[in-house]
């Protein structure tokens, strides 16, 4: 997951509302989003290389995110970050009890930000950027460096949520998709993060669509006031590690009901 925002009780008819791209390898074999044989309540795409995911929900209304932190010559990781969500998903412990104990082994990984919500908190964490901290009502985006971190992208997609956010009618998955959907790279603000003004440019844009590189699937989560959850998933295939066409996609819904526990 590279690109994400999240308004947490910003909408008369959502508690929540998360839409985000993933951006990896076109070669890197992927699952699409669905309940997990192994572990049935929780829904999430999979890494098939490392294991792991970047985005998941549960049936009883844990979730979280997780998104690489961009560096050059990261230390060498003992894990994959990916574990680091599919570990909260899958186990019991409350997002804050967990981020806590993440905490104490956080230098074992790369850079990372992770995202991990239960009934109470949405926790954000970074192994590149101190404490912990609680995210309570209000509208976040996060990228690959940290929470709200003003990169243009995400400031121009946080923005397009805050206005789909004032005008409840608009606030719909399809207006959510054309956000993430954007392709306009920028020149202006782009972030130093080591890799070069090239490379930093070729990543500007929300949907990325390089040569070996780019966004593999757009998420949409709207949880209602009823606990009823929408995901909604477009996956962009692409053939021998080649670019796909953004306007083909393959689309999944699911639709359940959270009981908490």
């Amino acid at each position: 997951m590279c690109l994400l925002f999240f308004a947490v009780d910003q909408h008369p008819g959502y508690r929540l509302v998360i839409a985000a791209n993933r951006d990896e390898y076109y070669r890197r074999p992927t699952q699409s989003a669905g309940f997990w044989t192994d572990a049935p309540h929780v829904l999430a795409g999979r890494d098939l290389k490392q294991g792991g995911t970047w985005l998941g929900i549960t049936r009883n209304g844990r979730w979280g995110a997780v998104t690489n932190y961009r560096e050059v010559n990261p230390k060498q990781p003992h894990g994959s970050r990916g574990h680091l969500l599919q570990d909260y998903l899958t186990g019991d412990e409350n997002a804050e009890t967990y981020i806590e104990k993440l905490a104490r082994r956080a230098d074992r990984y790369a850079g990372f930000n992770l995202i991990v919500a239960d009934d109470s908190l949405v926790v954000y964490y970074s192994n590149r950027g101190g404490d912990p901290q609680i995210c309570g009502e209000g509208v976040y985006g996060l990228s690959n460096h940290l929470l709200d971190s003003p990169w243009p992208k995400l400031t121009e997609g946080k923005n397009r949520v805050v206005e789909l956010l004032a005008h409840p009618e608009d606030l719909s998955p399809e207006n959510l998709f054309l956000m993430l959907g954007n392709r306009r790279m920028t020149e202006a603000g782009l972030p130093d993060t080591g890799v070069g003004e090239e490379l930093e440019r070729l990543l500007s844009p929300a949907f990325i669509n390089n040569d070996d590189f780019g966004t593999r699937c757009s998420t949409v989560i709207l949880i209602d006031r009823n606990s009823t959850v929408r995901f909604i998933e477009r996956t962009y295939p692409s053939s021998a590690g080649r670019p796909p066409s953004p306007e083909k996609f393959r689309a999944a819904s699911h639709r359940f009901t959270i009981h908490r526990l």
